[in-house]
């Protein structure tokens, strides 16, 4: 994968994101329900409504704020959504990254 050939990452398993620190880019990876994605699988539970959305729109909030601190810091940031995971749309996903990345070829190895 792109990922892992030609880049130096660091996955960041709590928060969710690939950290590439030499490009100053980092990729979120967030999950439609509890980011508030537009893309229709945030449907709010029926009990504890107020709860719920409570919570989303601190984690939308929280994710906003944590942008723009980045973006002050002089960082690019994607956000990858977990929809634009689905098979069907790996291929634009791969390609996405590779614009954001900035393509280039794999390392050799040996």
């Amino acid at each position: 994968m792109l990922l892992k050939q030609a880049y130096r990452c660091y996955l960041m398993p709590i928060s969710r994101c690939a950290v590439f620190p030499r490009l100053k880019k980092i990729i979120f990876i967030h999950g439609c329900f509890w980011h508030a994605h537009t893309c229709g699988a945030c449907r709010i539970p029926a009990t504890r409504r107020k709860y719920w959305i409570a919570k989303i729109e601190r984690n939308a909030a929280r994710d906003k704020r944590t942008r723009r601190a980045l973006s002050r810091l002089g960082w690019r940031v994607l956000t990858v959504w977990e929809c634009h995971t689905r098979p069907a749309r790996l291929p634009k996903l791969e390609s996405r990254l590779a614009r954001f990345l900035g393509q280039r070829k794999p390392r050799k190895r040996g």
